[in-house]
């Protein structure tokens, strides 16, 4: 069977094809972007005959420019690949790093959409404007994470440059309420400088049900997870053909692709046959772990001969004191974690060998960044199967998890390890994502290939770098320039710096002498080999603001003690204060302030919407892929929803409206003809609430009257249920979600992505729904 030309490669081809009509002229030397439309110099006379055309020509990348490939994971830490010393083989991240560099000083924000916005802007994270994360945004110049249009990606240099552009996976830097079919689309990937977008707008999605928008258009996978379906594959195959349309037509103009998986954030969602493929080699522990991986790193030269192993955890248990089952169900959650890195590995070893099957393959600059955080603690202390529970700040327990022990990876779980592994996986270092005070959090692998240019293959580069410094190394190695003005907008001056000496030259002075970071308070300050340090919140204690009474800070010589192993505060003090005060001096100079150290509580900060002080809503069948921020807000209130549909005999069953997904939400729906209101409780608690008389054909009016108890967030609730006032069903709900659904988004006549429930007779609805209004109460 030959296989349909899909719809985006349509797409391209018209563009292509129409572009030499429209396209511009090449690039005068001007201090702005776009350029400004070129002058005519052709010869207009009477008629065509007496005149002389003159076409505009394109905007052309500078002669020799390399196609540029940024691949970015996502919760890797330092050591985990086999590439940086861990114990998960990840053959073709070794065989890049053997075709080109690797870096063991680099660092990110110690969190995703920080990270992200650094590297897309070149500026620090608070600079451009995206302290946190966006679902914790507050109305501080920091952290509303509305990147400004002075900060500018690099994407719309490139493009305005004459490069194509596309981006591939997890966008965490449009705010969640921006990303309803009503947008504003500024900020989404197209509006950010990008020809094409395939991916998803959140931190996570699920991997077997993700939320994908293509452009900004919701779409469907084509195949469903027990046919095999997995996005890292899916994005993969977009990619390659991305790639190789582009070549196609165009074999000599390079391209820029910005590919970043979901992978390995949670869910960590893990092909059976992967997950397979660890089964015992974590038995021996975490702590274990940590000595085996510590002394690879020594062995093949990722960490100086003299480095020390930083002290384990207090937090953590030692392995040897835990129970059996605590050691089996830990070990299996390792197992899964590993198998999604070598699985993600896999996938990227696709995409790098059609890479170098390119025309131009020897110029094709990749930079691979392992992770834009270190390894995630917010699993919390035992684990969990519920990972959306634990980040609104309720921890499961043992006992919850063993009961779904064979669930994990699978579809329907939401897997994250225990607090431990997610240390061992950051070792030699301390601490974690999120904790931005220490290299834990901070320090991530990078490997750099640039066949053309980059002779010293092999080798190791270990000069202190930080993500914003990826931009101007990419403007740099493309001829490139930061204008002074990008549409109409004057752009704040660059905070990172190139490093693109480093690719042949291997003793290149540092280009970076001081560097501060800062995430939930948790705060830090390189400069010329020394970090002053403060560790302030708990990664896996989302329920907990520390506050700012009692603050101790460390101070380690980097530059003797790689590993931060050994505080030498008390032995230089005055050094500490001098560092404390440079940080001062930062957090002024790029917007740090104010510090805010809730976790879970920020949740409930009102953000912008498109919806503000509604309380009344009325929605029509298509309202689907709504984020949650532009849906009502059901929590911690009472409200009620009224929805009139029309059915005939056999045909009524399917989902009327929900929201949520298979962590967490609700759904109202009909099954074998009996409406029911589903209350899925962080799957710990799944309430259904069925009418006790089928709905009637033609039209009726399902009514659900949502009672909340009141009282805190959190808190119960009584819910009856209505058909065309009539009294039909009524049930208690003793817990309700108090800060968010998770990942997954409202909809109205079909359940998206992750289902609510897993046992729907039907999941669209099979009748004509008129209207679904909801009014919340106060």
């Amino acid at each position: 069977m030959e296989k349909s030309i899909p719809r985006f490669l349509l797409l391209m081809l018209f563009l292509v094809g129409s572009h030499f009509v429209f396209g511009q002229t090449g690039n005068p030397q001007q201090n702005k972007l776009p350029y400004n439309d070129p002058e005519f110099h052709g010869e207009i006379g009477r008629t065509y005959k007496d005149s002389k055309m003159d076409w505009p020509e394109y905007v052309e990348p500078k002669e020799g420019a390399p196609n540029v490939v940024v691949i970015m994971l996502d919760d890797v830490g330092f050591g985990m690949t086999s590439t940086f010393g861990g114990s998960v083989p990840t053959p073709h991240l070794d065989s890049l790093a053997g075709e080109g560099l690797r870096y063991n000083r680099f660092h990110t924000t110690a969190v995703c959409a920080a990270t992200r916005a650094a590297f897309l802007t070149g500026r620090n994270h608070h600079n451009a404007s995206s302290g946190f994360l966006p679902e914790w945004s507050t109305g501080f110049p920091g952290y509303t994470s509305l990147i400004p249009r002075s900060t500018t990606p690099i994407s719309k240099v490139i493009k305005y440059n004459g490069m194509n552009t596309a981006w591939f996976g997890k966008n965490h830097n449009t705010p969640d309420w921006e990303t309803s079919p009503a947008g504003p689309f500024e900020r989404w990937p197209t509006g950010m400088g990008f020809d094409y977008f395939y991916g998803f707008n959140a931190g996570e999605t699920d991997q077997y049900n993700p939320v994908i928008f293509e452009n900004t258009l919701p779409v469907e996978p084509e195949t469903t997870p027990a046919e095999g379906y997995h996005f890292m594959a899916d994005m993969t195959d977009k990619a390659i053909d991305w790639m190789k349309l582009q070549k196609s037509i165009s074999p000599d103009k390079p391209v820029f692709m910005y590919f970043a998986p979901g992978a390995i954030h949670a869910p960590h969602h893990t092909p059976k046959e992967w997950r397979d493929k660890f089964k015992g080699k974590f038995d021996h522990g975490w702590d274990k772990e940590r000595e085996i991986t510590y002394a690879r790193q020594k062995e093949i030269g990722i960490i100086p001969a003299d480095a020390k192993l930083s002290p384990r955890n207090e937090n953590i248990k030692p392995w040897a004191s835990l129970s059996d089952n605590e050691q089996k169900f830990y070990a299996l959650l390792q197992e899964n974690y590993a198998g999604y890195m070598a699985y993600t590995d896999h996938e990227i070893g696709r995409l790098l060998q059609a890479i170098g099957e390119l025309p131009d393959a020897e110029n094709t600059l990749v930079i691979y960044i392992v992770g834009d955080n270190g390894a995630s603690t917010e699993g919390g202390l035992e684990g969990t199967l519920n990972e959306i529970k634990a980040l609104n700040g309720i921890q499961s327990t043992l006992e919850e998890n063993l009961e779904r022990a064979d669930e994990i990876g699978e579809p329907g779980s939401e897997p994250h390890v225990p607090v431990g592994w997610g240390l061992a996986m950051n070792t030699p270092f301390p601490w974690a994502k999120q904790v931005a005070s220490h290299f834990g959090g901070s320090r991530n692998p990078m490997v750099v290939s640039w066949p053309k240019v980059i002779k010293d293959k092999g080798s190791i580069r270990s000069q202190f770098l930080h993500v914003i410094d990826v931009m101007p190394t990419i403007l740099e190695a493309t001829g490139m320039e930061a204008p002074e003005y990008i549409d109409g907008v004057k752009q704040k001056p660059m905070d990172g710096k190139s490093f693109m000496a480093t690719f042949t030259e291997a003793d290149v002075p540092e280009i970076r002498t001081t560097q501060y970071f800062e995430i939930l308070a948790n705060r830090a300050l390189y400069h010329e080999g020394w970090v002053a340090a403060h560790q302030h919140t708990k990664p896996w204690r989302m329920d907990l603001a520390p506050g700012f009474e009692h603050e101790t800070w460390e101070l380690y010589h980097v530059e003797e003690d790689f590993s931060e192993a050994e505080n030498v505060a008390n032995e230089y003090p005055e050094k500490l204060e001098e560092l404390k005060a440079l940080w001062e001096e930062e957090a002024q100079k790029y917007q740090v302030y104010p510090l805010d150290d809730r976790g879970a509580q920020r949740l409930t900060v009102p953000k912008p919407s498109l919806i503000e002080d509604r309380t009344s809503f009325t929605f029509y069948e298509g309202a689907v892929r709504l984020p949650e921020t532009v849906a009502p807000n059901t929590k911690n209130t009472s409200w009620n929803m009224e929805a009139m549909v029309e059915t005939a005999s056999g045909h009524k069953d399917g989902v009327i409206n929900a929201i949520g997904g298979s962590s967490a939400g609700y759904a109202l729906h009909v099954k074998d003809g009996y409406p029911t209101f589903t209350y899925n409780y962080f799957e710990a608690e799944v309430t259904d609430i069925k009418s006790s008389k089928k709905l009637p054909d033609g039209l009726a009016a399902v009514k659900v009257d949502f009672q909340y108890d009141g009282g805190g967030p959190g808190k119960g609730a009584n819910v009856l249920l209505y058909i065309n006032n009539e009294k039909v069903a009524e049930g208690r709900l003793e817990a309700t979600v108090p800060a968010r659904f998770g990942i997954d988004t409202f909809g109205v006549g079909v359940d998206t992505g992750s289902p609510v429930i897993k046992n729907y007779s039907v999941n669209e609805f099979q009748g004509r729904i008129a209207e679904v209004n909801i009014e919340l109460k106060p």
